[in-house]
């Protein structure tokens, strides 16, 4: 058992008196890409709502370490070390990329922000062209990938990305793996949110699949890359 890990335990969430995640188990390890696949309505976005603290869990424990944060409000998930990326690309549109990023530093002492906006644009070396242009002019691909830039700003143990590749194309969303694997050979422990898995699955060390709010199946990525039938039979029989 990896004491630093991303440890989800018996998580039960309801949205609307309904109950959406029944008893979530999922681990993410530091330094490696996990990846949750489901269809539309399994309950990915419940789970990243919840682990943000922006949704109750009605049992069960979401753990950082040692540190519990099931249940708190979002401030204190990002200082516990966690940060997410919701679908959707989400930045500020109306403002520049640098600023961007400057906005997003602004959670961490002055002193630590501009070396912790320089690390970013090490790690995404295709923003630092970019950065006098508004976040709003930017290609799909790369309003993604500048708020993935924002969220590892803070300098996460753990981040959490919602449907990577909504409404971008496959070639794009390719651009965008290798970042990835950057971001977890820096140490970073990352949990990448699919609904398209081939992509999750080139990354990602260990994969789970979610359907009906259920963990369905965990097994090594490199097993269901070699037998696409496990991954059906999960979907199917849930």
């Amino acid at each position: 058992m990896n004491a630093a890990a991303l440890r989800i335990e018996g998580l039960r969430v309801e949205r609307g008196n309904r109950e959406v995640l029944h008893g979530i188990d999922l681990v993410v390890l530091p330094g490696t890409v996990t990846a949750l696949l489901g269809p539309n309505g399994a309950g990915k976005s419940t789970l990243v709502l919840a682990l943000a603290g922006l949704l109750p869990a009605t049992a069960g424990s979401s753990r950082i370490g040692e540190h519990d944060i099931t249940g708190k409000p979002p401030s204190h998930v990002r200082a516990a070390g966690l940060a997410t990326v919701p679908e959707g690309h989400r930045v500020l549109k109306d403002m520049t990329v640098a600023d961007n990023l400057r906005t997003a530093a602004l959670l961490l002492p002055r002193r630590a922000q501009a070396p912790a906006v320089a690390r970013v644009l090490d790690l995404f070396t295709e923003l630092q062209a970019l950065l006098p242009r508004q976040a709003g002019s930017l290609s799909g691909g790369q309003q993604q990938m500048l708020a993935i830039a924002q969220a590892l700003v803070a300098e996460p143990r753990f981040l959490v990305i919602d449907e990577m590749s909504l409404g971008l194309a496959p070639v794009v969303v390719r651009r965008l793996a290798p970042a990835i694997s950057r971001v977890a050979a820096s140490g970073v422990g990352v949990l990448l949110i699919e609904q398209f898995t081939h992509i999750a699955l080139e990354i990602a060390a260990d994969a789970y699949a979610l359907t009906q709010g259920r963990i369905a199946l965990h097994e090594p990525a490199e097993v269901l890359r070699a037998d696409s039938r496990l991954l059906e039979s999960a979907y199917r029989f849930a």
